[in-house]
């Protein structure tokens, strides 16, 4: 994808204004006419600020990356509902942990990697399905012991959608991702998890780019 700034134009930016308009449902709709103004940047800004990347208002590889990936970080600072969920503040107790830029790798991701049969090395192996065992192990639960997040549908009882649930989720294109539920609005589902833009963290997952597979729930009768 080209580079975009403001003064560019052409039917690039008018694919950026309608991704803008689809992942800002509260922002200032844009008017896709093609034309890189001072509204399209300050929604690009926006989403960036929501995306977690450099906020510069120019529209780079990140950018792009972030609105194909249908993906933002969330804004809201309120407390995590942990509920009846003990993993679930296990995991957020570990918001902040990402991978290094080049090696060596994040140990602490490493030690996640060690809860399941793969026990990758690299903090570049996808690791959302590592963290979601490693989070269950801490609180005494055995999770799936892979490294796929496909293998959480069968796993537990099925439940309601619910603070702690093991979500997967698939998107459009046939990549899948297994974290833990949070909340959902009509246009996005809030998850907690591991590799998340690198990163543990909480994220928005829009439904113009998601469908949630499944919520599962340990099969804990006191629960």
């Amino acid at each position: 994808m080209l580079e975009l700034r403001i003064g560019s134009s052409g039917a690039e930016v008018i694919q950026l204004q309608n991704l803008l308009n689809r992942h800002l449902p509260h922002f200032q709709v844009l008017k896709p006419d093609g034309i890189f103004g001072p509204r399209t940047e300050a929604a690009v800004r926006q989403f960036q600020s929501f995306a977690g990347i450099s906020v510069d208002g120019t529209v780079g590889i990140k950018t792009w990356r972030a609105l194909d990936h249908g993906v933002t970080t969330t804004s809201d600072v309120s407390p995590v509902p942990f509920h009846d969920a003990i993993w679930l503040k296990i995991a957020a107790a570990e918001v902040g942990q990402r991978e290094f830029p080049g090696s060596p790798a994040n140990p602490r991701i490493i030690m996640y990697h060690g809860a399941t049969s793969l026990r990758a090395t690299s903090d570049e192996v996808a690791w959302c399905s590592a963290f979601v065992n490693w989070c269950l192990k801490q609180a005494g639960i055995a999770g799936t012991n892979s490294a796929a997040a496909t293998s959480w549908l069968h796993w537990g009882q099925m439940t309601c959608p619910r603070p702690g649930a093991i979500t997967v989720v698939r998107k459009n294109t046939g990549q899948n991702h297994v974290s833990f539920y949070i909340s959902e609005t009509k246009d996005y589902y809030k998850l907690l998890g591991g590799n998340q833009a690198e990163q543990v963290r909480i994220s928005n997952y829009y439904k113009s780019h998601w469908l949630a597979q499944g919520h599962r729930w340990p099969k804990l009768p006191h629960l």
